[in-house]
């Protein structure tokens, strides 16, 4: 009984001891900081190319940096002055903020829209034709900003462009004319057809990459449910391919509300005509036309923020609303 006693279960004394870690050795320690080193290179660069300018931007938002600064050498810092300025301006809030942020909403849906709709119609062609649909497509996408701005400002001229010719032909338009770009409604409306012409193809393009991917059993089951060409749209393209219309309405929101050649470049765009100011146009003016570099980069560094809240927004609702599905 003693010896039963004073004994340990047989299975508890041979349990076997626990594992020792592994030692790490060189090899394991290469391999693992390999993929950093192959990076690095490239880090390096985006870093220098885009970092770099990035914090010198928000350096000189706290400071009075004119351009006897530039001369001298010496900073100015007024800390958060520029901001509480540009936050205090009414005209930020009645004309800049509205010019950009309704701009980007039009352009963006708009975009994305065309994009869309092109992409189903390279969807039902053949090969040949969607071939030559998609190079003539390309066209638009390779032309710059720059040149299609001054083709859309050639269209719409005051005195020999397209439109007014049309309009003085039907008798639509008086012989004195219309300045399409003095009225800031019409100037942005000219803007955002402007920017959806040569935003859609990339648009096109990549949606119809996500089309291509999409099951035809899916639509033939809708069919047999009895699913309309909008239930089928909504209800399987949509919800199939909804990372890829995510993409392209972050990238369309982050570059439409940058745009600055469309607007600077258009007839009042460079300072003539205020009204139309979003902010990279803004930004530009006060820091090279009135030499206001602090205020300027104050402005660029909201816009990157305006930016930054609207796509972390955005991902947000999407991720939430996937974790719901």
């Amino acid at each position: 009984m003693s010896a039963a006693v004073g004994t340990r279960p047989t299975a508890e004394r041979d349990d076997p001891p626990p594992p020792r870690p592994r030692a790490r050795t060189p090899v394991r320690s290469v391999r693992r900081w390999l993929p950093w080193g192959l990076l690095a290179p490239g880090l390096l660069v985006i870093g220098g190319l885009l970092l770099f300018p990035l914090g010198r931007v928000v350096w000189l938002s706290f400071q009075h940096y004119e351009l006897k600064n530039i001369y001298t050498g010496e900073t100015n810092y007024n800390w958060g002055a520029n901001y509480l300025d540009l936050l205090s301006e009414p005209y930020l809030w009645q004309v800049v903020l509205p010019n950009t942020v309704v701009f980007a909403v039009f352009a963006v849906g708009g975009t994305v829209a065309v994009g869309t709709l092109v992409a189903l119609l390279l969807r039902s062609l053949g090969p040949v034709a969607r071939t030559i649909v998609i190079s003539c497509v390309m066209v638009a996408w390779a032309m710059p900003a720059v040149t299609g701005t001054y083709v859309w400002i050639w269209i719409f001229d005051v005195d020999r462009g397209v439109v007014r010719n049309a309009l003085t032909a039907l008798g639509l338009l008086g012989p004195d004319g219309f300045n399409w770009f003095a009225d800031r409604l019409w100037f942005y409306a000219i803007v955002v057809l402007n920017v959806i012409h040569h935003g859609f193809p990339f648009v096109a393009v990549t949606v119809l990459a996500g089309l291509l991917t999409i099951p035809r059993e899916l639509y033939e089951a809708a069919l047999i449910d009895g699913a309309g060409a909008w239930q089928r749209f909504w209800y399987v393209t949509v919800p199939t391919i909804r990372p890829v219309f995510a993409v392209v309405t972050i990238l369309s929101t982050i570059w439409d509300f940058k745009v600055f050649a469309q607007v600077y470049l258009m007839p009042g765009g460079s300072g003539g005509n205020q009204e139309v100011f979003n902010l990279g146009v803004w930004s530009y003016i006060r820091s090279f036309s009135h030499q206001s570099y602090g205020m300027g980069s104050a402005i660029a560094v909201m816009l990157t923020l305006l930016l930054l809240a609207i796509t972390i927004v955005y991902l947000r609702a999407l991720f939430r609303e996937d974790e719901l599905r």
